[in-house]
């Protein structure tokens, strides 16, 4: 008997109140919390209006959702439309089944939709995601864990996976014979525990080389993708779950090889600073000692307590505009805008104005939403 084994749960579902509680969904739940927290963080730093991550949720989440569902459905048929499948399971997601890809191919969609709605450039988003996506995957591979599902094939090693015979008579619960659980024989790689403590370290690494090397328009949820499906490789080919083959080679391998491959093109080629965002609307800085402050702001008839002034703290801005980060520092400290940039002129990490969203074409006309600018909580230590 091998006392160094991990266990598995034996109940992945309670009933409160009549209600079932399952453990899957608290993790998923949780890791959408975990990813909405990193998010928020790191797009507040960008000067991104405060709880922005929420609007972005709302579309985000259910769409990732969705496609998670689609993905895991098509690379998975048989258990919904072959022999003794069930297609009305496709809809039963407690039981788990999200595949990643559909994942971010959906969650994608929905964060397009919403970044249009906000005129703010999606690549934003995404760069403020990276570190926190991985770390939601890591929490919502726990829920795997209670389902006693996705392991690794048989091991000897001392961290093998105790997996019990989960009761298909009552799901959720593991089968039992004398008042004691069915294991299944022998122990396995706990593959959920590799991808979850690998998922940690992407989010690490993603972090820690964003702050070095301050990526942009989407480079860093570019690395992202690259560290996790290098990682992806190796435990999916660990896993013996019924998967759609090629070759003798689980389907999700070739994929996590395109993708690498994809976001190790895009990392490549793609180019620019970090990307900050201000108001539409945000004023031009004095030119001079006792000269007012002028732009778009003031053109427009704007005032620090109208919406849409472009003062930091002030209301919420429907529609922003993208600078370097040495004039969203002016910005930071003045409320106001170098007035090369307000008038016109390039900033550092200024992008092509298709890159910014619907709001941003409006940006002669643009005035108050409800929306409050980042103003001062942008600071961090980890831009500086």
């Amino acid at each position: 008997m091998n006392l160094a084994a991990i266990p598995s749960p034996t109940t992945s579902v309670w009933h409160v109140l009549g209600l079932p509680i399952r453990a899957y969904a608290i993790c998923i739940v949780l890791g959408i919390v975990a990813a909405v927290l990193v998010m928020e963080a790191r797009l507040r730093r960008r000067g991104v209006a405060p709880w922005a991550s929420l609007d972005l949720a709302v579309w985000a989440v259910p769409c990732g959702i969705v496609g998670a569902r689609i993905y895991h459905v098509i690379t998975s048929p048989g258990d919904y439309f072959g022999a003794g499948g069930d297609p009305v399971r496709a809809f039963f997601i407690w039981e788990g089944g999200l595949g990643i890809w559909g994942a971010v191919a959906g969650g994608a969609l929905g964060a397009w939709l919403a970044a249009r709605q906000m005129g703010l450039p999606l690549t934003v988003f995404a760069d403020a995601l990276a570190p926190g996506l991985p770390l939601a995957q890591a929490i919502g591979r726990f829920g795997n864990w209670f389902n006693n599902e996705l392991y690794g094939r048989p091991t000897t090693l001392p961290w093998g996976l105790r997996v019990h015979d989960m009761d298909r008579s009552n799901p959720g619960h593991a089968t039992v014979i004398d008042g004691q659980p069915v294991d299944l024989p022998g122990l396995y790689h706990p593959t959920f525990l590799y991808e979850a403590l690998w998922d940690v370290g992407v989010a690490g690494v993603v972090w820690a080389l964003d702050r070095r090397f301050r990526f942009g328009r989407g480079r860093a949820f570019a690395l992202y993708v690259m560290a996790y499906t290098l990682g992806r490789c190796w435990i999916e080919m660990l896993r013996t779950d019924q998967a759609t083959h090629f070759f003798g080679i689980r389907l999700n391998v070739f994929t996590s090889i395109i993708v690498f491959l994809a976001a190790l093109a895009y990392f490549l080629l793609v180019r620019g600073p970090r990307q900050y965002v201000v108001p539409v609307g945000a004023g031009t800085a004095p030119d001079g000692p006792g000269t007012e402050a002028s732009g778009t702001a003031e053109a427009s008839g704007a005032d620090a307590g109208e919406p849409g002034g472009g003062k930091p703290g002030g209301e919420r801005s429907r529609a922003y505009r993208v600078v370097g980060e040495e004039e969203f520092r002016a910005y930071q400290e003045s409320g106001a805008l170098p007035s090369a940039v307000a008038d016109g002129g390039a900033g550092a990490g200024d992008t092509d104005p298709g890159d910014v969203g619907a709001g941003d074409a409006a940006a002669g006309d643009a005035g108050a939403g409800p929306n409050e600018t980042a103003g001062s909580a942008a600071r961090s230590a980890d831009e500086r």
